[in-house]
């Protein structure tokens, strides 16, 4: 089998464009004399790639008592690999060393987390997280780590397309800090993290950013003799500055941790043989920008792919239990995100059944969400799961028999999911060059990764107009939820790289919080002096990513002054749309710039809260103070008749706001997405035109 590669757009074998098409297929859960029958089916509904976790826990049940054969066939991995390479399926390998899968204690072996309970990851007051929670970076766990990775990964690394098998991929572990986040916060390990020594990764960390502790003390307000006495402040909600430069220090250094585990582990699978390049699927589309740090440690691996794991439930307590627009808007973010940050957007676990059986996953859902990623740019999947059976003995968390709902069951009948499935294989291999299209765009949303982190360690706001996850929240709920109702079609831009800066066919959108650091405000400025047209909403930043004053951005603009009116009532009425719905927040502006024209105002006290300038460079910037929750109509042609004097020139139009559409192109040819997701049929008049 050849090797798979990859770049922004696609994955590819010799040259030509694939659309990865993988199920997750447990070999520990289904019997062996199913292997075969069962790869069957999922190559006959469009499969060329399965998935399957290598769990520790049933390959080491007892310290030092490695099993990889048996008289049951469940620990037979050879042979499993064998049968995929011979049914023409690549595989995902996932060793670990989390599993999670509904297995007992998250899939590491039970003599870890009992006889070694030094490992465990501890809050903040010291009280370990709970009982299979393990602090990434202790020496111990990591030992212990090594020792397993010794003996399943030459295993596997016999297995590699290089050598003629079918591993295209390997993943070290599994939906890194869940296993914290979920049950109770970060790790505050003082062992792991190293609290109080000299030569520990926290004061390491510190020294790095700040080389003299003088200037610490200055950023935290604090007078420590020494790195080695910092220690991070307690969980917590204080909007001071220094307390939120203290906690977002502890946030980044966390993360920081998770890259050097990443990193660990995927030297050791290389050391081991495994030479494939290397996965990891992040828990949620939140949890994309926390794994920043982790590209970059890994950029020399010989190949890192991200991806994200995408469900709409798993249990009546899950956000929505069916797919919605409001998760249609974080599933466009979260594929968007993956695309910026370098990868062909891909869905590591797509829902396919569920943990729970009530509520159930449907028909009717699925293919409407399956249907949904291909539209908003998604180039490769993984169904989890695609078919189950029963778990090994003593090993399942849930029951006895791992069904999960799949389109093929644990007996291995054959479930209407499956066809479902089967229709987007064929739509898939139907055509080959859908793998290489591309979003046909009218507007420009850029992106501050450090606005989503933000709400790890930012959690009030003090003397801020505005806080970065609000910022971030209002991307989402608002504007973006509006230009789609709008019939718009927008796509993303990193703000913290050059690549949009000198395009300036395309309307720009920035939203804004307080805080922006120095050199994305001046890549704003850049692209208004290269002719660039934005709209700039709705707060202007004056602290920089640290919340030191930073004010390169209003300086440019003339020394703007605003003001929250949240106290006040207030009427809004902007770009010639009257009393739009205010469930958010307004922001006034107290003194214009010189040579601004107002373009809406709040009625009550005639101030302006949006107003128009044009820049030296040939640039043009409308300011809006307004965040928004999308609700009205007005909120749809209050962006539209802003967007118009930027240049704005809808790719689509769509007689029903109610339905989002998409355009998909490469070469000559196209896909138009219309999408409902509202439970009631629609209808609508739909106009495009492809480039």
């Amino acid at each position: 089998m050849k090797p798979i590669a990859f770049d922004t757009l696609s994955y590819t074998i010799d040259g030509q464009p694939i659309f990865l098409c993988s199920g997750e297929f447990h070999y520990f859960r289904v019997p062996k004399k199913d292997w075969p029958g069962r790869m069957k089916l999922l190559r006959e509904a469009g499969g060329n790639c399965l998935a399957t976790y290598v769990p520790w826990l049933i390959h080491e049940p007892a310290e030092g008592d490695f099993q990889f054969t048996g008289d049951d066939g469940r620990l037979d991995l050879e042979e499993f690999l064998q049968t995929a390479r011979d049914a023409g399926l690549y595989v995902i390998a996932r060793p670990g060393p989390y599993q999670y899968s509904e297995l007992i204690h998250d899939g590491l072996p039970g003599w870890l987390v009992e006889h070694y309970p030094a490992v465990l990851a501890q809050s903040f007051d010291g009280k370990p997280l709970r009982p299979s929670s393990i602090s990434y970076v202790h020496p111990l766990f990591l030992e212990k780590v090594r020792t397993w990775f010794s003996r399943v990964c030459p295993i596997l690394a016999r297995y590699t397309v290089s050598r003629g098998g079918p591993i295209a991929f390997t993943q070290f572990d599994n939906e890194l800090t869940g296993v914290h986040m979920w049950f109770g916060g970060l790790d505050y390990h003082p062992e792991a993290m190293g609290f109080g020594k000299p030569d520990g990764r926290y004061p390491r960390f510190l020294r790095d950013k700040y080389q003299a502790i003088a200037d610490l003390n200055d950023a935290y307000g604090t007078d420590f003799a020494s790195f080695e006495q910092v220690r991070p402040l307690p969980p917590g909600n204080s909007s001071a500055p220094a307390d939120v430069r203290r906690r977002k220090d502890y946030f980044d250094f966390y993360l920081s941790t998770i890259a050097e585990y990443s990193a660990a582990l995927a030297a050791w699978m290389k050391e081991f043989g495994i030479d494939t390049p290397l996965v990891h699927n992040s828990a949620n589309p939140n949890m994309n920008p926390y794994f920043l740090e982790t590209a970059k440690a890994l950029e020399d691996s010989g190949g890192f792919l991200l991806g994200a794991d995408h469900y709409y439930s798993l249990s009546q307590a899950w956000p929505q239990n069916n797919p919605t627009p409001q998760l249609a808007i974080r599933l466009f973010w979260s594929l968007e995100t993956l695309r910026l940050m370098g990868f062909p957007p891909t869905v590591y676990e797509m829902p396919s059944g569920s943990a729970a059986d009530w509520p159930p996953i449907t028909t009717h859902d699925a293919r409407a969400f399956y249907r949904m990623h291909l539209g908003l740019g998604m180039k490769g999947y993984n169904y989890y799961i695609f078919t189950g059976g029963p778990n090994p003995p003593g090993a399942g968390a849930t029951s006895d028999m791992y069904d999960y709902g799949a389109p093929i069951g644990a007996s291995g009948d054959v479930r209407p999911l499956y066809h479902v499935q089967k229709e987007i294989g064929t739509f898939l291999a139907d055509r080959p060059w859908f793998a290489r299209t591309e979003q046909e765009y009218d507007v420009r949303c850029l992106v501050d990764f450090e606005y989503p982190r933000s709400a790890q360690y930012w959690k009030q706001n003090g003397d801020a107009l505005m806080r970065s996850s609000e910022a971030s929240d209002f991307l989402l709920k608002g504007l973006l939820t509006t230009a789609f109702c709008a019939g718009l079609s927008p796509v993303l831009r990193d703000l913290g790289a050059d690549d949009w800066i000198g395009e300036a066919d395309t309307p720009l959108v920035a939203v804004c919080s307080s805080s922006m650091a120095a050199n994305k405000q001046k890549r704003i400025i850049d692209h208004l002096d290269r002719g660039g047209r934005m709209l700039l909403l709705p707060v202007i930043p004056n602290l920089d990513e640290n919340l030191r004053p930073c004010s390169i951005l209003a300086d440019y603009l003339g020394q703007p002054t605003l003001a929250s009116a949240r106290n006040a009532a207030v009427r809004v009425s902007a770009a010639g749309v009257a009393n739009v719905h205010n469930n958010g927040e307004v922001f006034l502006t107290e003194k214009l710039p010189p040579q601004a024209r107002i373009v809406g105002e709040d009625d009550f006290s005639g101030k302006p809260i949006a107003w128009r300038i044009d820049t030296p460079g040939g640039g043009r910037l409308i300011f809006l103070g307004f965040r928004w929750l999308h609700a009205m109509r007005e909120h749809e042609a209050m962006l539209k008749n802003l967007l118009a004097p930027l240049g704005l020139k809808p790719k689509i139009t769509c007689s029903n706001p109610n339905l989002w559409c998409l355009l998909r192109t490469v070469d000559r040819r196209s896909v138009l997405f219309v999408m409902n997701l509202l439970s009631a049929p629609m209808e609508a008049r739909v106009a495009c035109q492809p480039a």
